[in-house]
């Protein structure tokens, strides 16, 4: 569950060094692209230089969206490389804080699992799923992982299926069942003599994979660029020729809506909303030698936020906070008429 986690045939360390330049671009996006930066370390090899990345990131803890998750991925990077002390302590930290956010759970369960640790793996898997998914009608998405973590655990513990073990189940759309997929047998068959056994377990391995790189390689969102109120005052305060696009705030919002809507009508899949930033924005346009009156600059400037990984999915559920920040549901606010 590592952010962005990088394609194969890359030059790792040349990627890191282009990441961290980005970052110094983009100092409001610098916390995803230092932690790709640090994922490409990792995979070079060079894990004292990610912990050094992770350790950047920790030492301004309030400028995070989420540190327990910086936390998590340099205790996972520890341990790789010898420092088992600290990294138990980091994750026994992240443990007692018990962060809202299933990310974190799932790595340190994961690097407790990646060590034979299967009954601590099992306890925080399950813990995670007390505190996140206790009240909750349907898992959302992110938390999906949490579940199947815990399944897979359970299923090399022997032990027998329970609720949440059956919920997993459900949620999970793989042609390969779970219980497939965490059969410990499977291990065993790849090294059988039987060319039976190991054309199934190739197969098997091929739909995994297959899921696993659909999920990674979903095309960036089309996304349309959406500006909060006092932003968009900003902008048009300083660069007043954007007018004629942005009449007025209520204008913008509705405009918004329609535009994702007719997208949406056409076939176009995966719609996403960006939202901008004035001094985003005009570091966009500086970097690309153009004027911020440029009108022509916007959706360039809202397909490289989504390529940035910044882009929200459209539409949002009718029970969930509208898209546009008013406070009301989606159905009850830009939603009501969908």
């Amino acid at each position: 569950m590592r952010p962005d986690t990088p394609a194969e045939n890359v030059d790792h360390t040349a990627e890191a060094a282009r990441l961290e330049r980005t970052a110094g671009l983009y100092p409001e996006d610098a916390e995803a692209l230092l932690l790709r930066a640090a994922a490409h370390l990792e995979l070079s090899g060079d894990r004292p230089a990610a912990s050094a990345l992770y350790d950047r990131l920790l030492s301004a803890p309030d400028t995070l969206e989420n540190p327990s998750l910086v936390r998590a991925l340099k205790a996972s990077n520890l341990w790789e490389y010898g420092h088992e002390a600290e990294a138990r302590a980091i994750i026994d930290g992240i443990r007692t804080s018990a962060p809202r956010d299933p990310a974190p759970w799932v790595i340190v369960a994961e690097s407790l699992e990646a060590h034979d640790e299967l009954e601590a793996a099992e306890e925080t898997f399950t813990e995670a799923a007390r505190l996140l998914l206790a009240d909750a009608a349907e898992p959302p998405p992110p938390a999906h992982p949490l579940l199947y973590g815990r399944h897979r655990v359970r299923r090399m513990r022997g032990l027998p299926h329970d609720d949440w073990d059956t919920l997993a189940d459900t949620l999970h759309s793989s042609p390969v069942p779970l219980d497939e997929l965490h059969d410990p047998k499977r291990v065993w068959s790849l090294g059988s003599d039987n060319p039976a056994e190991l054309e199934a377990e190739i197969s098997r391995l091929r739909a995994e994979l297959g899921a696993h790189r659909a999920a990674l390689s979903r095309p960036f969102p089309v996304a349309v660029l959406h500006w909060p109120a006092p932003e968009l005052s900003e902008l048009l305060s300083a660069y007043p020729g954007l007018v004629t696009e942005y009449p007025s705030h209520a204008e913008h919002l509705a405009t918004t809506e329609s535009s994702l809507r007719e997208l949406a009508s056409s076939g176009t899949p995966n719609l996403g909303i960006v939202t901008g930033t004035v001094p985003s924005y005009e570091a966009f346009a500086a970097s690309e030698g153009a004027s911020p009156q440029d009108t022509a600059l916007l959706p360039q400037y809202a397909t490289t936020l989504a390529a940035r990984g910044r882009a929200v999915a459209w539409p949002p559920q009718r029970k969930a906070a509208c898209w546009c920040a008013s406070g009301r549901t989606y159905g009850e606010c830009h939603g009501a008429d969908a």
